[in-house]
């Protein structure tokens, strides 16, 4: 088989088998539906539910993104995904809140399968077709959606603790696909020789924070939403849970998908470019997410004047499709820059990337779930948004500056 050949059948095999770790990854924002039901969860509660696999999938990224590099990406991947395979089937069987949380962390694992994917396909590919590849690659963000078409189906077929079951399954059978379509080259193992030490050296580099900080607002934010926006359909619009994940799968879907436009655009166009003109699509769009429904009225000549001001569900749902599209864009001009930049150490790179977009999804559902707890106004939730973008704006314009192109010398320009 041709390099070539090898280089499409990983990248295709890799895209799959993230698909279905980033959509067990995401399961609770479902399931924790039903959980919190029957456990009586408040809104923080439920929050935290929602984000102990992100908080743990995100931990795992630095030390699997180095062993991808050191022992090569396909037994890596492979074995993390039988890892969770035990947890997952558990999860059905769980009655107690602090189980939940546990076998969460172990599931979790299964986030961490981004820094393992990322730098195995990126490697199989040239720097000029690297932001595709790598796009197409972080489309498996989309498992987010899937499991919003998939779960509420299931669970209202055979109940909620079906899903983990299916869910286990599906996991092992994928694991095992991927062993056997997927590819090793080991001159792709760029770390075997260099000590643990060296290649974290890698981070003392201004470079790698500065991506950290764009990332955990393109995918802390996607990962934060995706996990509440099912929620936030059954409490402000009172949809039931299947109509509920299906308009929630209008921001997961594009924001998954189109990710792999985002490294074709980035190719084409430039990382920082692309990155600046992403924050300024959610700054607007937050903006008017923000905004709770609001009643007032209003004293005229001819009297009392009622004013009703509020996002009816489908000008919400095409709002959050927006964002979903820029911020799928924007997590693949963040990785465009991680594969230009660190090409001999994506690995560790993508790792502590990883890292910090992760633990931004973390920490957003619970404080989500603070707010709405606070000030029971749904909306609190992109009004954090909203500040966050503002600080990511001011921050990128004054912490960066796209480097200018060399002059030539006076000799050279007078010849």
């Amino acid at each position: 088989m041709s390099n070539n050949n090898k280089a499409v059948q990983v990248l295709v095999s890799s895209t799959v088998s993230f698909t279905i770790c980033f959509a067990i990854w995401m399961m609770f924002a479902v399931l924790g539906i039903p959980i919190k039901k029957m456990l009586g969860l408040n809104e923080t509660e439920f929050g935290l539910l929602a984000a102990m696999p992100v908080l743990s999938g995100s931990l795992v990224r630095v030390p699997l993104g180095i062993w991808c590099d050191k022992y090569g990406g396909r037994i890596v991947f492979f074995l993390l995904m039988l890892a969770t395979v035990p947890a997952i089937y558990l999860i059905g069987l769980a009655t107690a809140y602090w189980q939940f949380l546990v076998l969460g962390l172990f599931i979790g694992l299964a986030g961490g399968s981004f820094s393992v994917g990322t730098p195995y396909v990126a490697r199989w590919f040239s720097r000029e077709r690297r932001g595709l590849a790598m796009g197409i690659f972080g489309a498996g963000n989309s498992g987010s959606a899937l499991t919003k078409f998939v779960a509420p189906a299931i669970i209202a077929a055979w109940g909620w603790q079906a899903l983990p079951t299916v869910y286990a399954i599906a996991m092992l059978v994928t694991a095992l696909l991927f062993w056997v379509f997927s590819a090793t080259d080991p001159s792709h193992q760029s770390g075997a020789s260099v000590p643990f030490s060296e290649q974290l050296k890698v981070l003392k580099d201004r470079r790698v924070w500065r991506y950290c900080q764009y990332y955990s607002v393109v995918f802390g934010g996607y990962v934060g939403l995706a996990l509440w926006m099912t929620k936030y359909y059954v409490g402000e619009y009172g949809f039931d849970l299947r109509l509920a994940a299906l308009l929630a799968a209008c921001f997961s879907l594009p924001g998954g998908v189109l990710r792999a436009l985002g490294g074709w655009i980035s190719d084409r166009y430039g990382a920082y470019k692309v990155t600046w003109w992403v924050m300024w699509v959610c700054w607007i769009c937050f903006f008017l997410l923000s905004y709770p429904p609001t009643a007032m009225i209003v004293k005229t000549t001819h009297g009392d004047l009622q004013l009703s001001l509020a996002l009816s569900p489908w000008m919400f749902t095409g709002l959050l499709f927006i964002v979903g599209t820029a911020m799928a864009i924007g997590k693949a001009s963040v990785f465009k820059f991680i594969g230009d930049d660190f090409s001999d150490n994506i690995g560790a790179v993508s790792g502590v990337v990883g890292l910090a977009g992760g633990l931004g999804g973390f920490v957003l559902p619970i404080m989500f779930g603070a707010l709405l707890d606070l000030t029971g106004v749904r909306s609190s939730a992109f009004m954090l948004l909203y500040g966050t973008v503002c600080v990511s704006l001011v921050w990128m314009h004054y912490s960066f500056r796209p480097t200018a192109a060399p002059q030539p010398l006076a000799g050279a320009a007078a010849a």
